[in-house]
């Protein structure tokens, strides 16, 4: 091969490897000045108020207006210590929550003091609980509040819960005015009244409504005492000793109105204690995954072959397609208050036994008779004329109005799965008078929603889909298991109400959180000058392009707490200080290995490559092991602390970055230029250094 080409071969790789080299400087020091001008832009965006400032001295000097490029002005979001504010500790009264529930009502307790809080207007308000040592205790940081007796008071008040309907609720209290156009009102309904009654008494015809329409009776059949909305009537037929056929002596006055009523008979009757277990399919009512009517009449005969007594709930639990009913328990049950053909199989029932096969509108029943009791059914017709009410006078401002069932008669509320598909749901548990309210709420409530309102917000708003009685429901939905627990918990937070007392107050005034703001920022300012310092002493060049990315990582610590919402504390505060050494820690490896590296006789390029290479592993297991520690301090320790981890974790997370990328790029820029290639900005002992 001639000695000229290979010469030229020679050349032209040489060539080659020159261009390679001016290519990789090229992209690295677009990136280093990339970094240099995000420094610039984050220290603006970080710092507003100086940019806008600025910009008004400037448009000064130019005689324009600037403020169209003026930024928003937005503060860091400071905590307690610093911005001032208020530290309360309360402490909750367990002594009448059963010890299993304690931890629940304690949760359900912190969810509404927090729902409170938030209601306030606080920024970043801190809500948390201990229980150690059977002390029951609610810690709450108020930040920027100082007059608090008002949110004292609020805090305080044990937890309100509510189910409404589908109504006019007053927003306000009525007016003199208004309460005695009620009452004229009234009295003319009730004249009307009368006036009716007396033509039914004298036998004559009842009349005509005011809108034209005429009177009818209405026939009300196996009513009895239990349900409320009868009981004044029923009560009534027997105060006055009414002979069937007869009317009662006076007009009677419900809820629903003014009630004419002629007594047909009353007959001894059995309320029954029932659990059901349902198959839906293709064609019934209210059923949200039918299968062929083949197959459920299959899979009931099977359940058939293996219900008892003992085993019944768990089947139900397990097969019913009704998940309104855990364990298929629908309590008592009147007569009248379920479908003629259930209730005919149910009456047929000896008490603690199974049914056969029940078919309904709603598909498939087995029927468990688990106890039986003597009750009287009454059967009477009624002329139902209107009762004006102050919601016909004072405009309503809300779509609901409220119900006689509350949280005193819900005695939990559980989270449970679908058997079927696995899904949660939020399961409730009423007592006796609260299963008799619930049914009836829900028996005239069928297709439309009641809402579940707590500390008069709604927290819950499902739709009734059939009447249900025994005590005993299901909220469905598309529930995360999250979702169903916090639910339960502010439902719970209603039913297990919990008194909580102020323990201690503790208030930082606004000169005392600024005081201890200017000597953060001072401690910060100095921290940063003296490791500044350090590094460009020890190792000059290098040190000052730490600097510059230790500037860079400054001003991206700040901007990811404006991004984030991150509450910056006295303690946060000193994570930000600490990280800052940590941040140059890793520089301190990296320059350490170059200076070795270059001693040994590698040139400017390979020692700094060197330099970062050997220099990794230990500064990765270092950041992990930090990491770590701050990581377990902020799941297991308070709000102050928590402050500190978190400012620390994310100091260490940005210091990787720029110590890695940021100081390198710098350092890759810097070593290609002429000016910069004397030993003595690098410190490294050597009499001369050259890059090949």
């Amino acid at each position: 091969m001639p000695s000229s080409w290979k010469r030229q071969k020679r050349l032209s790789a040489h060539r080659a490897a020159q261009s390679s080299v001016a290519g990789k400087r090229w992209k690295t020091s677009v990136l280093a000045a990339f970094f240099l001008v995000a420094t610039v832009g984050l220290a603006v965006l970080n710092f507003p108020s100086s940019w806008n400032r600025g910009l008004a001295s400037a448009g000064s000097l130019v005689g324009r207006d600037l403020s169209f490029v003026n930024l928003s002005e937005n503060p860091f979001r400071l905590g307690l210590d610093l911005q001032g504010g208020t530290h309360l500790v309360y402490e909750a009264d367990m002594a009448q929550i059963p010890s299993e529930d304690r931890e629940n009502a304690l949760q359900g307790a912190r969810d509404v003091i927090e729902r409170r809080v938030n209601a306030f207007g606080v920024a970043e308000p801190v809500v948390q609980t201990t229980s150690a040592g059977g002390s029951y205790r609610v810690f709450v940081e108020l930040a920027g509040v100082l007059d608090v007796k008002e949110a004292i008071k609020q805090i305080g008040e044990t937890p309100i819960l509510e189910f409404k309907e589908e109504g006019q609720q007053l927003d306000r209290a009525p007016t003199e005015e208004e309460t005695a156009e009620l009452a004229r009102r009234q009295n003319e309904d009730r004249g009307r009244a009368q006036e009716v009654f007396v033509n039914v008494q004298a036998g004559t015809d009842p009349g005509t409504a005011p809108d034209g329409k005429p009177y009818t009776w209405q026939s009300v059949k196996s009513a009895t005492l239990s349900l409320v909305a009868y009981a004044p009537i029923l009560k009534a037929i027997e105060d006055a000793s009414t002979p069937a056929g007869s009317l009662v002596t006076s007009v009677i006055e419900t809820p629903e109105g003014l009630n004419i009523v002629r007594f047909v008979k009353k007959d001894p009757a059995k309320e029954l204690l029932l659990s059901h277990l349902l198959i839906c399919f293709e064609g019934k009512m209210a059923c949200t995954n039918p299968i062929p009517s083949l197959e459920a009449a299959t899979k009931i005969r099977d359940l058939r072959a293996q219900a008892t007594p003992e085993n019944f709930a768990v089947l139900a639990d397990q097969n019913s397609t009704d998940r309104t009913t855990p364990g298929g328990d629908l309590g008592w049950l009147s007569p009248g208050q379920t479908i003629p053909a259930f209730e005919s199989a149910a009456s047929a029932l000896s008490v603690g036994n199974i049914s056969d096969v029940v078919e309904t509108d709603f598909g498939y029943h087995l029927i468990f008779k688990r106890e039986e009791r003597p009750v009287t059914v009454y059967a009477f017709e009624r002329i139902l004329l209107p009762l004006t009410s102050i919601t016909d006078i004072v405009p309503p401002a809300s779509p609901w109005k409220n119900t006689e069932l509350s949280g005193k008669q819900l005695k939990r509320a559980t989270v449970q799965f679908d058997q079927q598909t696995g899904t949660p749901m939020v399961s409730l548990q009423f007592n006796d008078e609260g299963s008799k309210l619930f049914g009836e709420l829900t028996a005239k409530n069928v297709g439309k929603p009641v809402a579940i309102f707590l500390d008069g917000a709604p927290i819950s708003t499902p739709v009734v889909n059939e009447a249900i009685y025994g005590g005993s429901a299901v909220i469905t939905g598309d529930f995360t298991i999250e979702e169903a627990k916090t639910l339960a918990q502010r439902l719970n937070a209603g039913a297990l109400p919990v008194p909580v007392q102020l323990l201690s107050q503790e208030t930082v005034g606004p000169t005392l959180g600024l005081a201890s703001l200017t000597k953060s920022v001072q401690a910060a300012l100095i921290g940063f000058l003296l490791v500044s310092l350090f590094m460009i002493v020890v190792y000059r060049l290098p040190g000052v392009l730490a600097t510059l990315a230790l500037v860079f990582y400054a001003m991206l610590n700040l901007f990811i707490y404006r991004l984030f919402g991150v509450t910056v504390t006295l303690a946060g505060v000193a994570g930000l200080v600490l990280s800052l050494g940590i941040a140059v820690d890793a520089n301190v490896l990296i320059f350490e290995r170059f200076k070795d590296e270059f001693r040994s006789g590698r040139d400017l390029a390979s020692s700094l490559e060197e330099g970062f290479r050997r220099a990794w592993p230990p500064i990765r297991d270092g950041h992990a092991t930090t990491l770590i520690s701050a990581l377990v301090l902020f799941s297991f320790s308070s709000s102050f602390v928590k402050g500190f981890a978190l400012t620390l974790a994310i100091g260490v997370l940005l210091s990787l970055f720029t110590a890695i990328v940021v100081v390198r790029a710098y350092l890759r820029t810097i070593r290609g230029w002429r000016w910069f290639k004397a030993p003595w900005f690098y410190r490294t002992g050597r009499s001369s250094v050259s890059e090949r």
